[in-house]
């Protein structure tokens, strides 16, 4: 299954590809102008959910 899976996915297959090429450089230059995020930044990503410091503030108001 492996030697099947390597030979469908195989990149040379496509390297010359003009088409393919094209969906790349526009995925590219999309994704590339995307700037960094800080620390600051990561520190209000909620990866899975709400992150506690909200879920304080939320309670908090609530109980008022």
């Amino acid at each position: 299954m492996e030697r099947k899976l390597k030979a469908l996915f195989d990149y040379q297959k496509f390297e010359g590809n003009a088409e393919l090429q094209q969906v790349i450089n526009s995925v590219h230059s999309r994704y590339t102008a995307a700037r960094e995020l800080s620390l600051d930044d990561l520190m209000q990503v909620a990866a899975a959910g709400v992150p506690e410091s909200l879920q304080k503030k939320d309670d908090s108001r609530n109980r008022k």
